[in-house]
């Protein structure tokens, strides 16, 4: 019997799962701090634990694992870069957990593993099967996407396949720490628009107040940084959808949970897609935080 081992490396934990390849059963699924504040080296020192941990769980040993990053490895340099988790930058994370781990492994960015793992086993299989273009959109603390043409994650030449938060937004946005200006991520990520709505009302709030008092109409502030959000949605979504013509977009994040951006968001979209009809499905997702544990373990396949 096969088994599909992935591993999910976040900013606060490592997680790992062992899947039935066959029925997606999950026989073992486990997490530990990732302890990033102790550095490179006692990162992979914690992936290399976890992987012990579903060794034991499950009594089996893996010929290939799937690991999920934050970030993405530079194909020609192979080292790691874009990563929030700040100590992996400038490392080959691939080679060296490789090496630590003994086997074979596949790698991919967090935001593909998300959308891997919706077009796999979650949400895209249900409204719209056979889906040969999928982009999940992961929109939070941060700004991501990832690609998946033919259930198959599209990194890119450069390793950047999917990285529309980074793509320019609006000068409006103001400097990102990538060094451009105006990111998407400087716009519509949820500490973007909480400083847009401190910069108009003095006040600072997190964006789940500003959300319910948008609904309440209580507060013009917060209605102005909600019709912010779903404009610069909508003209961002557009240029995804105009370039790549997905079938299916998936929406991630805490941000993007937001109820109205499915309604008045989509809205948008359609006046700034180049159609007269929006045929794209927006999506929600069916799998919440499993999404990159999962979408890792399917890297295992290829």
């Amino acid at each position: 019997m096969a088994y599909l081992w992935g591993i999910d490396l976040g900013g606060t934990k490592v997680e790992g799962v062992v899947l039935n390849a066959e029925s997606l059963e999950v026989l073992t699924r486990t997490r530990i701090p990732t302890e990033q504040q102790h550095g490179y080296r006692h990162i992979i020192g914690q992936i290399k634990k976890l992987l012990s941990l579903l060794k034991e769980e499950t009594g089996l040993t893996p010929g290939l694992v799937g690991i999920g990053t934050p970030g993405a490895l530079d194909p020609v340099t192979r080292t790691m870069k874009n990563s929030n988790t700040t100590c992996l930058n400038g490392e080959p994370l691939f080679d060296d957990l490789q090496s630590a781990l003994d086997l074979p492994i596949r790698m991919a960015n967090d935001a593909n593993c998300f959308a891997l793992a919706e077009t796999r086993m979650g949400v895209v299989p249900e409204i719209c099967p056979g889906a040969g273009m999928v982009f999940g959109v992961i929109m939070g603390t941060g700004v991501g996407g990832g690609l998946v043409i033919n259930n198959q994650v599209w990194n890119g030449r450069q390793g950047i396949g999917g990285e529309w938060g980074h793509t320019f937004m609006d000068e409006s946005g103001g400097p990102c720490y990538c060094g451009d200006t105006g990111c998407t991520e400087q716009v519509i990520s949820g500490p973007a628009l909480e400083k847009y709505y401190q910069g108009i009302s003095g006040k600072s709030l997190k964006m789940k107040s500003i959300v319910q008092k948008f609904r309440e109409r209580s507060d013009k502030h917060a209605v102005e940084t909600m019709e912010r959000l779903f404009h610069f949605f909508g003209r961002g979504l557009s240029n995804v959808i105009n370039v790549l013509d997905p079938d299916v977009v998936v929406l991630g994040g805490g941000v993007g949970s937001i109820e109205e951006l499915y309604t008045l968001g989509v809205e948008s979209l359609k006046k700034h897609i180049f159609n007269t009809r929006l045929e794209t499905i927006i999506a929600r997702p069916k799998l919440g935080d499993s999404a990159g544990v999962f979408g890792a373990s399917f890297l295992a396949e290829y």
